[in-house]
């Protein structure tokens, strides 16, 4: 496997962390939003993410039972509130689209608990966590180069 050092050109690079960021601090919460990166990242097989977005959330205070039992939310009763829920599957119904569309009913119980301004930095950060996931893994960049 041939590892590459170059992930991006300087403008592509720019263009996707700026809209990282500004997804995140649209969403205004730093730690669910790991949690959320987090998953796209699991269902991606993103290592490199993974690695680094375990920091950042062990960072922002996401507790060691919630990363534990991230990769099985929905089983997990009364570990993640309704509303980490609700995000999480929003995130895993557009990471996947398997069917085309989010459904309508994932998409109205985000709606419940985020406004249309949040709802939309929450799409757009699982957007953004997509595309990177894609150019790590696609470039075969191995976890352990983030340092926090």
């Amino acid at each position: 496997m041939t590892v590459r050092t170059t992930l991006l050109d300087r403008a592509v690079g720019q263009a996707m962390s700026s809209l990282s960021a500004a997804a995140k601090r649209g969403l205004g919460d730093p730690a669910l939003a790991e949690l959320v990166v987090l998953r796209a990242s699991q269902l991606n097989h993103c290592a490199f993410c993974l690695d680094m977005h375990l920091a950042l959330a062990r960072e922002y205070g996401v507790s060691e039972r919630q990363l534990d039992l991230l990769a099985s939310w929905e089983e997990a009763e009364g570990v993640f509130d309704e509303r980490e829920r609700a995000a999480l599957a929003l995130t895993e119904a557009v990471t996947v689209l398997t069917d085309g569309f989010v459904p309508d009913t994932v998409y109205e119980r985000a709606a419940a608990h985020f406004d249309d301004v949040r709802l939309a930095h929450l799409i757009a950060l699982v957007v953004a966590i997509n595309n990177w996931n894609r150019v790590m893994v696609g470039r075969r960049i191995p976890p352990g180069g983030y340092t926090p």
